[in-house]
C-alpha cells in the first residue's frame, strides 16, 4: 500500500465549528499527533525507497508547516532540524525545496510554543542546534534562502513582536479580516500552548555561534551584493547587542574579514557604512586590542586607506562626513599598535597632507580635491588628524614625515594668537573663534610632544619667539573671553590661562630635552625674569587656587631649573629675585601636600629649583642663607612626608659646602625643641626600621655579621655583571642613609647640641656608615664569588677573608661602644636617682620637723602644765654667770636651723633631742644697744 496515498486518504474533513471542551481539546491533540508524525516524515525523505518521491515530500512538508504555523514546537525542534537540513541538501539538485525552506524560515521568525513550563530547559540543547542549523543554511546558494534567513535573525532583535491571535488568524491576514484556516482548525495556542519567554532566544542564540557562522558565510556572497548587505546588517545588529557576539565574530577573524570586504562593489552604497558600524561595535564592545591587531595587517590598512579616501574626495553628504570621521578615528586606534602598517603602507604620509591643510600651502592632488566647509564634522576632523600625529609620533621613523610635511610650522601656525593668526585672512572662509581657540589649544598640546623629537624644525621655524610672543599675550591685559568648552580648555573658561598652560608645557617640554642651543636661545630672549615675573604676578593673585594654576606654578619654576641648572651665568640672573620667590614657596610648607591639586609637584618643583638655580652660586647662596632659607629646607625635611625626603636631604647636602650653611643647620630648632642633629638621627632611625634593619630597643647593632642589612636584602646572593650595580651598591642610593651621613660628615660628629642618649647611640653607626658599608660591598663580593664557583688565589681569599674580618670586628666595636654609652647612661641615671631621694628625704624631715615644731607650740599655748615643764627645762639648762659682769652681758641672737632630730625615752617635749646649727647676729645686738 502506497504510504502517501493512505495519508492522503485519512485526511481529515474540516470540523464544524463548536464549543470545545477539554476531553474535545485532548482528543483532537492525539488525532493531531497520530495523523503526521516528525519521525514519519523522516523516514519519509530518507528512507532509500522513498527519498526520490518529491512531489509526496513536498505535500507531506507543506502539510507539516501548515499545522506549525503559528510556531514550532520545542518539543519538535530537533526533528525540524533535521527535516531543514535534508531540505538543503535536496536543493541543489532540486529547487522545488526552496518555497518549503523559506516558508520554514518564515515560521521561525515567531516564537517557540511550549507545552509545558519546564519545556525551556528540557529543550534548551535542541534550541541552541537548531539556531546553528540555521547559521548552516546560508550554504544553500538560493539568495532568497539566505535573505529569509537574515530577516529571521533580524526579527530575533525586533521590539515589536509579531502577533499571535488566540483564534488562530493568519499572519499574513489583513486585520479584521478571518482566515479559512481559522475557520477550519482549532488554533495551536487554543489547545493550551504557550509561547517561550522573549529572552530565551537571545540568550541560547549567544551560545549558538550563529553570528560567527554568519560572518564565516561572507566569503561566498561576493556575487550577490544585495544579500551582503543584508548580512551585514544582520551582524551589525549581533555586534550592538551582545558581548559574547562580538567574541565569537573576532575569533573567526570578524574585524579583518569585514575590513576587507567592505571596498567591494556595492550598487546600495550602504556596505561601506555597515562595516564601519560593525567595526565600531567590536571596537566598543569586543576586545580593543584583538581588533586593532587584526586591523594591523597591510591588506587592511590598504583597504581602509582606500574606503577613507573614497569617501573623502566624493561629494560628501551628512552621513559620509561622519563615516569619513569614524573611519579616521579606527585608523588613529589601529596606529596605536606597536606593529601598525601605517607608515608603510603610505596611509600615513597621505594623511599628513591633511594635517597642514588648510594652514599651509600645498600643490598635492589631494588638496585641490579637499573641499572644507569649515563645518562641525570638518571641524573633528582636524582635531582627530592632531591626535594621530601625535599617536604615530611614538614611531621614530614617522619623525621624518613630519619633516617633509612641515607639521611644526603648521602647528605654529595653529598657536598664534588670534588676532594674528587671522590676518590676510579677511574675506575667506576659515575656523570659527571658538573653533579656533580649540585647534590652538590642541596644537599646544601636539607641540608639546613633537617639538622635542624635532628641535632643528623647531628652531628653523622660530618656535622660541612664537612661544615667548604667545606668553605675552597670555599675560596681557587686553580682554579675550575663552570659551573653555573642549577637553584642553578646562580651567581656562573666560580667561586666557588654558592657553598660559599649554604654552608652558611647550616650553617645559623644550628645555627638559637639554639641548644647549635652544635653552640659551631662550635666555638671549629674556625668559627667565618674564617666568620669575608670570610666577610672582600669579601668586599676587589673591583667587583661591586651582589645578591648572598650580600645575603652571610647578611647570614655570621646573623651567628655570632646566635652564640653569649648568649654568653659572643663569643662576646670576635668577638673582635675588629669584631667591625671593623659592623663599616664598618654601615658607608655604607642606600643608596642602594631599590636597590633590598638585602642591606635591609644587613643593618638589621648589626644592628642585633651590638645587638647580640656587646652590652653586656664591652670591645666591649667601642671600639664601641669610633669608633664613636652610632653616626652611629644615622645616619642610620635619614637616613633609617621606615621599619628599630624598631631594631636601640631597639639597641639603649640596647646601653644606657653603661653610656658613653648617651654623644654620646646628642652631635650628623646630617647634618642639629638636635640633637639626637630632632630626637628622630620626630620620636615620626612621629609615632603618622601614629597611628592616635589627635593631635592639635602644636602637644598637643585634647583628655584627649584618649591622647594615634589612629583610629586602635578599640571603642568596646572584651573579651579578661587572657593569651591572648589585644589591649592597644599589640600596644606597634607594634610601637616606648615604645622604644622612654625608650631612654629618660636614657638620662633625662632636659636640652636637640637643642629643639624647639614643641619639649617641645611633650616631655611633652612623660614624662608622662607609666602613660597614664597605665591608658588606666585600661580603657579598665573597657570596657571589661560591656562587660562580670561582676559587680567588691564595693571597686575594686571605685579603678578601681579613677584610671580612676587620668588618665584623668594626661592627663589635660599634656595639661596645653603643653599651659603654648605655652603660654610662644608667649610671648617670642611678646617680640623678639617688640625689633626687636624698632631696625628697631631706624635704621630708624638715616637713616633720616643722609639723612637731607647730603641734609643740600650740601645746604649749593651750596646757598651762606643759608651758610650766617648759619653762622650767629652760631654766635649769640655763647657765648661772661665774662673774657678775657676766650678768650684765647682752644677751646673743643667733640664727638657728634644725640639722637633726631624734625621739628619747623622756616624755613630752623632753623627749626630743634636736640638733642645731646657729650663726649669732651680732649687728643686731649692738644694734638695739
Amino acid at each position: 500500500m502506497d504510504w502517501g496515498k493512505v495519508v492522503q486518504r485519512r485526511r481529515p474533513e474540516l470540523p464544524v465549528m463548536r464549543q470545545t471542551t477539554p476531553h474535545t481539546r485532548q482528543h483532537v491533540s492525539e488525532v493531531t499527533t497520530k495523523c503526521l508524525e516528525l519521525s514519519k516524515v523522516i523516514r519519509l525523505l530518507e528512507d532509500p525507497l522513498t527519498m526520490t518521491l518529491k512531489d509526496r515530500h513536498i505535500f507531506v512538508l507543506k502539510k507539516l508547516l501548515k499545522r506549525s504555523q503559528n510556531g514550532f514546537l520545542l518539543r519538535e525542534i530537533a526533528g525540524i532540524s533535521k527535516i531543514l537540513n535534508i531540505c538543503a541538501e535536496k536543493v541543489k539538485d532540486q529547487p522545488e525545496y526552496i518555497p518549503i525552506l523559506c516558508e520554514a524560515l518564515t515560521i521561525c521568525r515567531l516564537p517557540f510554543l511550549k507545552e509545558k513550563v519546564s519545556d525551556e530547559l528540557t529543550y534548551a540543547k535542541d534550541l541552541t542546534e537548531f539556531l546553528t542549523h540555521i547559521g548552516c543554511l546560508m550554504r544553500v546558494s538560493d539568495s532568497e534562502v539566505r535573505r529569509q534567513i537574515c530577516d529571521t535573525v533580524k526579527s530575533f532583535y525586533s521590539c515589536v513582536a509579531p502577533q499571535l491571535l488566540l483564534d488562530g488568524t493568519d499572519r499574513h491576514t489583513k486585520p479584521g479580516a478571518r482566515s479559512l484556516q481559522s475557520d477550519s482548525r482549532f488554533s495551536r495556542l487554543s489547545l493550551g500552548l504557550q509561547p517561550t519567554s522573549p529572552g530565551l532566544r537571545l540568550q541560547l542564540l549567544e551560545h549558538s555561534g550563529l553570528a560567527q557562522t554568519l560572518l564565516l558565510s561572507m566569503a561566498s556572497l561576493e556575487n550577490q551584493p544585495a544579500i551582503k548587505l543584508q548580512l551585514l546588517q544582520t551582524l551589525q545588529i549581533l555586534s550592538s547587542t551582545s558581548d559574547v557576539n562580538c567574541a565569537l565574530i573576532l575569533n573567526a577573524q570578524g574585524a579583518e574579514t569585514i575590513c576587507l570586504h567592505m571596498n567591494e562593489p556595492d550598487p546600495s552604497g550602504r556596505v561601506l557604512c555597515c562595516s564601519s558600524e560593525i567595526l565600531w561595535n567590536l571596537l566598543e564592545k569586543g576586545n580593543k586590542d584583538g581588533v586593532t591587531a587584526q586591523l594591523s595587517s597591510m591588506e587592511c590598512i590598504i583597504s581602509l586607506k582606500e574606503a577613507f579616501f573614497q569617501v573623502m574626495l566624493n561629494d560628501l553628504q551628512h552621513s559620509d562626513i561622519k563615516l569619513r570621521n569614524d573611519l579616521l578615528v579606527i585608523a588613529t586606534l589601529i596606529a596605536e599598535t606597536p606593529n601598525s602598517k601605517l607608515i608603510e603602507s603610505l596611509f600615513a604620509k597621505e594623511l599628513m597632507v591633511l594635517v597642514t591643510s588648510p594652514e599651509l600651502k600645498s600643490h598635492n592632488s589631494l588638496v585641490h580635491n579637499l573641499k572644507l566647509s569649515y563645518n562641525n564634522e570638518d571641524f573633528h576632523m582636524k582635531k582627530l588628524l592632531l591626535n594621530l600625529v601625535v599617536v604615530i609620533s611614538k614611531d621614530f621613523s614617522a619623525l621624518q614625515l613630519f619633516r617633509d610635511s612641515r607639521v611644526i610650522l603648521a602647528l605654529l601656525t595653529l598657536v598664534k594668537p588670534p588676532a594674528v593668526s587671522h590676518e590676510g585672512r579677511s574675506g575667506s572662509r576659515h575656523w570659527s573663534s571658538n573653533q579656533q581657540e580649540e585647534l590652538q589649544l590642541q596644537a599646544l598640546a601636539t607641540l608639546a610632544t613633537i617639538a622635542p623629537l624635532l628641535l632643528d624644525d623647531y628652531m628653523s621655524c622660530q618656535g622660541n619667539t612664537c612661544l615667548l610672543l604667545l606668553l605675552d599675550w597670555c599675560v596681557g591685559k587686553d580682554a579675550y573671553f575663552s570659551q573653555g568648552h573642549s577637553f584642553h580648555g578646562t580651567g581656562g573658561r573666560g580667561s586666557k590661562r588654558a592657553q598660559l598652560r599649554y604654552c608652558i608645557r611647550v616650553l617645559r617640554s623644550v628645555t627638559a630635552v637639554g639641548d644647549e642651543p635652544v635653552n640659551q636661545d631662550l635666555c638671549d630672549q629674556g625668559i627667565i625674569n618674564q617666568l620669575l615675573g608670570i610666577l610672582m604676578q600669579m601668586e599676587a593673585n589673591t583667587d583661591e587656587e586651582d589645578e591648572v594654576t598650580v600645575e603652571i606654578k610647578s611647570d614655570i619654576q621646573l623651567i628655570l631649573s632646566a635652564l640653569c641648572e649648568s649654568d653659572m651665568h643663569r643662576k646670576e640672573l635668577f638673582g635675588t629675585v629669584g631667591v625671593e620667590m623659592v623663599l616664598h614657596f618654601l615658607r608655604k610648607g607642606s600643608d596642602k601636600f594631599y590636597s590633590g591639586l598638585g602642591h606635591n609637584k609644587l613643593i618638589l618643583s621648589t626644592v628642585d629649583c633651590v638645587w638647580s638655580c640656587i646652590v652653586g652660586c656664591y652670591t645666591t647662596e649667601d642671600y639664601f642663607l641669610i633669608k633664613e632659607g636652610a632653616s626652611l629646607l629644615l622645616d619642610l625635611l620635619s614637616s613633609s612626608p617621606r615621599s619628599v625626603h630624598g631631594i631636601v636631604l640631597a639639597t641639603m647636602l649640596e647646601l653644606c659646602d657653603n661653610p656658613n650653611t653648617l651654623q644654620h643647620v646646628l642652631t635650628w630648632k623646630d617647634q618642639g625643641g629638636q635640633t637639626g642633629p637630632r632630626l637628622l638621627l630620626r630620620l636615620w632611625r626612621e629609615e632603618e626600621a622601614e629597611l628592616g634593619v635589627r635593631r635592639d630597643p635602644h636602637g644598637g647593632i643585634m647583628d655584627t655579621k649584618k649591622p647594615l642589612q634589612g629583610h629586602y636584602q635578599p640571603e642568596i646572593q646572584l651573579s651579578f655583571p661587572a657593569n651591572v650595580p648589585s644589591t649592597a651598591v644599589m640600596e644606597i642610593s634607594e634610601n637616606l642613609r648615604s645622604k644622612i651621613f654625608s650631612v654629618f660628615c660636614k657638620l662633625g660628629f662632636q659636640d652636637l647640641p640637643g642629643l639624647s642618649t639614643r641619639d649617641y647611640i645611633t650616631l655611633c653607626i652612623i660614624k662608622r656608615y662607609l666602613d660597614l658599608k664597605v665591608g658588606e660591598v666585600w661580603q657579598e663580593i665573597g657570596r657571589e664569588l661560591v656562587v660562580d664557583h670561582v676559587r680567588p688565589v691564595s693571597p686575594d681569599e686571605e685579603a678578601l677573608s681579613t677584610i671580612c674580618k676587620i668588618a665584623e670586628d668594626t661592627a663589635r666595636r660599634v656595639a661596645a661602644e653603643q653599651r659603654s654609652i648605655l652603660q654610662q647612661h644608667q649610671k648617670d641615671d642611678s646617680r640623678e636617682e639617688e640625689l633626687m631621694y636624698k632631696e625628697i628625704k631631706l624635704s621630708r624631715k624638715q616637713e616633720e620637723l616643722t609639723a612637731k615644731s607647730w603641734n609643740h607650740y600650740v601645746s604649749k599655748t593651750s596646757n598651762y602644765n606643759i608651758l610650766k615643764e617648759v619653762k622650767a627645762q629652760r631654766d635649769s639648762s640655763r647657765p648661772k654667770p661665774k662673774h657678775e659682769d657676766a650678768a650684765t652681758e647682752p644677751v646673743q641672737h643667733f640664727v638657728a636651723q634644725v640639722m637633726n632630730m631624734e625621739k628619747t625615752a623622756a616624755q613630752g617635749p623632753a623627749g626630743m633631742k634636736v640638733t642645731l646649727s646657729r650663726t649669732s647676729i651680732r649687728g643686731a645686738t649692738s644694734g638695739g644697744k
